[in-house]
């Protein structure tokens, strides 16, 4: 099955990109989430306004996010979390809360939860490092403190 990705996939690909895919994973996985739309001959125009609005931010972009990059690495962002006997939490911090805490911290709005990658589940308290992919090109590694709320 031919699709157009209207977000990006992981291990996929990025918006506007045409992919061959199985017919069960497009069907099931891919369509009804909204990441991409059957690909048809007028679809072609629809990959182009895609493909040239990604286009234009990422050139307006590329300069804006090194100094989003700057900042982000300048600076440790603390985020307060319920916390139970012996520094462990109840449940884990997710990347909702790590882009809030980022947000508040740097003052950037333009950090996307989608965009942050944490290795392993941040269970506990104390110093953790979290990768942001700012751009497509640039990434940027913040250090991350929970702290007891």
């Amino acid at each position: 099955m031919k699709l157009i990705l209207t977000q990006e996939v992981d291990g996929l690909g990025s918006p506007g990109d045409v992919v061959e895919v199985k017919d069960g994973y497009g069907r099931n996985f891919l369509v009804p989430r909204g990441l991409g739309v059957r690909w048809t001959r007028g679809g072609e125009k629809q990959i182009d306004s895609i493909k040239a609005a990604r286009e234009t931010r990422a050139v307006r972009d590329l300069d804006h996010a090194k100094e989003i990059k700057a900042k982000l690495e300048g600076q440790t962002v603390n985020l307060p979390v319920r916390a139970g006997e012996g520094g462990r939490l109840f449940g884990a911090v997710t990347v909702a809360d790590i882009a809030g805490a980022i947000a508040g911290a740097v003052g950037e709005g333009s950090v996307d939860k989608r965009r942050i990658m944490v290795g392993n589940p941040i269970k506990s308290l104390g110093s953790h490092q979290v990768t942001v992919k700012v751009h497509d090109e640039v990434d940027a590694v913040v250090n991350l403190n929970v702290v007891p709320a």
